[in-house]
C-alpha cells in the first residue's frame, strides 16, 4: 500500500475525530440518571434507522465485501435479502415485547420468563460474543490503519518496536472510543452513527465515481460493463450472478436467505447493542418504522458495496491483476487501489470511510457491554443505595475496563498473527448467538418453564454440538451448513431447554 504523508494521515484522523467529539458534546449535554442506557427515549426513528447502517456494516464488511466479489460474485446478496425478513420479525414480535415490558436491558426478559440463572447466562453469552466479535472487527480495521503509518526502512514485522507501535495505535483508537461514548452513551452513538454512515457511503460513492472516470465510463457504460463482464475467478459466471443453486455450497441461495433472516434476529433482535438504539425511540410505532426503514436502506447500501466490488475487479484487470498491485488477498484490493491508484482525495476518504465503518460497531459494542453489565449485574435501574454521581463513576470504571479488554485482545491477535486464530475467535463469537436466539424463541413461542440451573450448561453444550455436527456433515457428505449453523445452534438450544423443562 502506498504510504501517505504522516502529517496528512494525522490531520485527516484528527479533524474527523474532532468532528465526532463535537457531536458527542452536543448530544451529551444535560444528561443524567439512566440516560446513558436509554437515550431519554427521544431518538428520531429515521436517524436511528440511517445510523444503524453504519453499525451493521462494520470495518470488516467495508474492506471484505467489495474484494469478495472476485471470489463469490454477488452471492452475498441473498443473505442481505434475508435480512429484510429478519427485520420484519423483530418489528412484529420482539419490539412489542420489549416495549410492553419497558426494558432497558433486553436480557431482563429471560429473568422474568425463566429465572435468574437464565438471565445471567443470556447476558454473559452476549458479553462474550460482543467482546470477541467486536475485537476481531477492530483488529482488522486497526491493521489497515496501521499500514497507513510510515515505517523506517528495514522495519521488521512483529519485532518489539513493531508490536509496541501497533499497541499504541490500538490504544489511541480505544481511548477515542472511550471518551466519545463514556458520557452520552446510546444517544451519542445514535448521532455519531449518522455522521459515520454518511462518510462511509461517501467513500464508496467517490471510489465508484473515480473508477468510472479513469475508465472513461458514463453511468450507462458502467452498468453495461458490469452486466457483460465475466468473472475470471469463477469461469462462466457474471458479476451480476446473485444466486448459487448448488445445495452443497455454503453460499447456496436458499440457505443464504433463510440464514439472513435468523442472523438478523440473532445479531440485531437479541443483541443489546443493536436493539438498544431502537429502544431509544419514543414509542413502539417509531421503533417499528426504524426497523422497516433500516431493512430497505441496508439492501441498497450492500448492493452498492457489491457494485463497487465488481468495478474494482474490472479495474484490477486493466491494471494487470492482483500481482500488479501487490495484493495477496482479496481483502487487500479495495485498500490498495483506493490509496494507491485513485488519487489523494479517494485515499483520504477511504481512510475516513474505514474509520467511519469501524467506529459505530466498536463504539456500539463498548456502550452495549457497559449497559449490559451495569443493568444486568450491577442492577443500576433498580438500586436506590447509589446516587447518580456514584453510578456515573462506577459506570465509567466499567466502561474503561471493557475498553482495556478490547486493547488486550486486539494486541494478542496481532502478536499471534495467525489467520486461523482470528477466524477461530470470530467463529466463537458467532456461535454464541445461537443460544441467545434459542432462549428468546423458546420463551416467546412456548409457555413451558425450564429448570433454571440447566441454562448455563445448555448455552455451552449447544455450540459444541453444533460444531461437531458441521464437522461430521463436511467429512461424510461434503455438506457445509454455512450460515445456517446459527439455526442449528438455536434449535439445539430449544431442544435442550425442552428436555430440562419443569414437568408440572
Amino acid at each position: 500500500m502506498q504510504q501517505f504523508p504522516l502529517w496528512l494521515f494525522i490531520l485527516s484522523f484528527a479533524v474527523y475525530t474532532a468532528l465526532m467529539f463535537f457531536v458527542s458534546w452536543l448530544t451529551s449535554r444535560k444528561m443524567g440518571g439512566n440516560s446513558f442506557f436509554s437515550g431519554d427515549r427521544k431518538a428520531p426513528w429515521f436517524m436511528v434507522a440511517y445510523g444503524m447502517i453504519g453499525t451493521s456494516i462494520s470495518g470488516v464488511t467495508f474492506v471484505s465485501v467489495p474484494g469478495n466479489v472476485m471470489a463469490q460474485n454477488f452471492y452475498y446478496m441473498p443473505l442481505v435479502l434475508g435480512f429484510v425478513g429478519g427485520y420484519i420479525v423483530i418489528a412484529k414480535i420482539l419490539l412489542p415485547l420489549y416495549y410492553k415490558m419497558n426494558l432497558t436491558s433486553i436480557y431482563t426478559y429471560l429473568g422474568d420468563r425463566f429465572g435468574m440463572k437464565t438471565y445471567k447466562t443470556g447476558s454473559s453469552v452476549f458479553m462474550i460474543s460482543r467482546l470477541l466479535g467486536a475485537a476481531v472487527r477492530v483488529y482488522v480495521v486497526t491493521l489497515v490503519l496501521y499500514a497507513f503509518i510510515p515505517k523506517a526502512a528495514g522495519w521488521e514485522a512483529h519485532s518489539f518496536a513493531d508490536i509496541a507501535l501497533f499497541a499504541l495505535v490500538t490504544l489511541i483508537f480505544m481511548i477515542i472510543l472511550y471518551f466519545y461514548t463514556f458520557k452520552g452513551g446510546v444517544k451519542t452513538i445514535i448521532w455519531t452513527d449518522v455522521l459515520q454512515t454518511t462518510f462511509m457511503l461517501l467513500a464508496v460513492f467517490l471510489t465508484i465515481y473515480f473508477i468510472c472516470k479513469q475508465m472513461g465510463w458514463s453511468f450507462s457504460d458502467m452498468v453495461g460493463s458490469v452486466a457483460g463482464a465475466e468473472n475470471s475467478s469463477i469461469p462462466g459466471t457474471k458479476f451480476y450472478s446473485m444466486f448459487d443453486w448448488n445445495w452443497a455450497n455454503g453460499t447456496n441461495a436458499v440457505k443464504q436467505i433463510i440464514a439472513g433472516v435468523f442472523m438478523t434476529v440473532a445479531m440485531t433482535g437479541v443483541d443489546q447493542g443493536m436493539i438498544q438504539k431502537s429502544l431509544a425511540c419514543k414509542n413502539i410505532n417509531a421503533a417499528q418504522k426504524n426497523m422497516y426503514t433500516t431493512s430497505i436502506i441496508i439492501v441498497v447500501a450492500n448492493f452498492f458495496f457489491l457494485l463497487l466490488g465488481a468495478l474494482l475487479c474490472l479495474y484490477l484487470q486493466e491494471l494487470g491483476g492482483m500481482a500488479a498491485i501487490g495484493a495477496q488477498k482479496t481483502d487487500e484490493i479495495f485498500p490498495i487501489i483506493a490509496s494507491q491508484n485513485l488519487g489523494l482525495v479517494v485515499g483520504i476518504f477511504f481512510l475516513i470511510g474505514l474509520i467511519s465503518a469501524s467506529y459505530p460497531s466498536a463504539g456500539n459494542a463498548l456502550t452495549a457491554l457497559t449497559t449490559s453489565f451495569c443493568v444486568d449485574f450491577a442492577h443500576f435501574t433498580t438500586r436506590t443505595d447509589l446516587s447518580d454521581s456514584q453510578k456515573f463513576v462506577y459506570k465509567n470504571k466499567i466502561h474503561a475496563i471493557f475498553a482495556a479488554l478490547f486493547v488486550i485482545i486486539i494486541v494478542a491477535l496481532y502478536v499471534l498473527s495467525n489467520d486461523a486464530v482470528v477466524n477461530l475467535v470470530y467463529k466463537l463469537a458467532s456461535y454464541t448467538y445461537g443460544p441467545l436466539l434459542g432462549m428468546f424463541f423458546f420463551g416467546i413461542f412456548t409457555k413451558l418453564k425450564v429448570k433454571d440451573g440447566a441454562s448455563p450448561y445448555i448455552a455451552v453444550a449447544a455450540p459444541v454440538l453444533c460444531l461437531i455436527i458441521n464437522k461430521v456433515c463436511m467429512s461424510l457428505f461434503g455438506f457445509d451448513l454455512g450460515f445456517t449453523l446459527l439455526i442449528v445452534n438455536a434449535l439445539l438450544t430449544v431442544i435442550g431447554l425442552y428436555l430440562f423443562r419443569k414437568k408440572n
